[in-house]
């Protein structure tokens, strides 16, 4: 799954707070500052071993990373500032995303709240925190055996497109985007799916967080038999749907019923196929 923070550790933009600000037309941006500079070379070069491990690393692969962040960190004590709080983030994600070390990444995170309260990066981190609760709370309700929360909304050709359209049928709803690398990877898989079911009444929703109509659509043309209703308003990780439904990693899916219940979530590879199959018989 692409997530927020994983997206951000393999973009160059994560470099720093100050480098992510919107700037206003005209504005020259920010040269930046020495802690960024440093952070911009080791992100580099984790990027590299991402790359060259196809994202399969050890702890072991990460060491002398980490002993770089450290490094960084030990060089700068002393200096509440938004890059520094950002730096122990980064060493936090890496954990987290990439190692799936949660336990190690929470007393970082930790640290990071007590080292550097009082600026601005705690303070927005504190208001990610908050609707990231907020999500998991939606998300808590989309479980197997509830009603789907439905939707309103239009599609690419201005239709109105909602899960209650399909009625009877079951309906694959997918966040997704064509610059999600495990989104395009599963691609096939759901377009075989869709092949094989549609005609028995399986439908797939795809809600995309591109941010281009222009690439979605070419994308779509691109590959043969995408041919289900999408949803698009541009947004990105700000999407309408994907806030409204608390997704905050993709590809996401709901497999909704022909009750209009929920019947599994997360649905990949074998497992979507298995579960389409199963639903339609009954």
């Amino acid at each position: 799954m692409q997530s927020k923070w994983i997206v951000s550790l393999l973009a160059v933009a994560l470099l720093a707070p100050a480098v992510l600000q919107a700037q206003t037309p005209g504005s020259a941006r920010p040269a930046p500052s020495p802690v960024q500079t440093e952070m911009a070379a080791i992100v580099k070069d984790v990027r590299l071993l991402l790359k060259e491990k196809q994202g399969k690393v050890t702890a072991a692969d990460l060491a002398d990373k980490f002993k770089a962040f450290d490094a960084l960190i030990a060089k700068h004590a002393g200096e509440k500032t938004d890059d520094m709080a950002h730096v122990v983030f980064m060493k936090a994600m890496l954990y987290e995303q990439v190692l799936g070390d949660k336990a190690t990444a929470e007393k970082l995170i930790k640290q990071m709240q007590a080292d550097y309260k009082g600026t601005k990066y705690i303070e927005n981190f504190a208001k990610q925190q908050a609707q990231k609760a907020a999500a998991d709370k939606v998300q808590a309700q989309l479980a197997p055996g509830l009603p789907f929360p439905d939707f309103n909304e239009k599609d690419l050709a201005g239709q109105p497109l909602s899960v209650g359209n399909f009625k009877g049928k079951v309906v694959l709803v997918d966040f997704w985007a064509t610059w999600c690398g495990p989104c395009v990877q599963e691609l096939p898989n759901v377009i075989e799916t869709y092949k094989k079911y549609h005609s028995q009444g399986f439908e797939v929703i795809g809600i995309s967080l591109d941010s281009s109509r222009e690439k979605l659509d070419g994308f779509i043309k691109a590959h043969e038999g995408m041919t289900w209703a999408q949803y698009f308003d541009g947004q990105g990780w700000k999407n309408k749907l994907a806030g409204q439904y608390g997704v905050n990693g993709i590809p996401f899916t709901v497999l909704v019923g022909p009750d209009g219940k929920i019947l599994g979530k997360g649905l990949r590879g074998e497992a979507l196929g298995e579960a389409v199959g199963k639903a339609l018989k009954k």
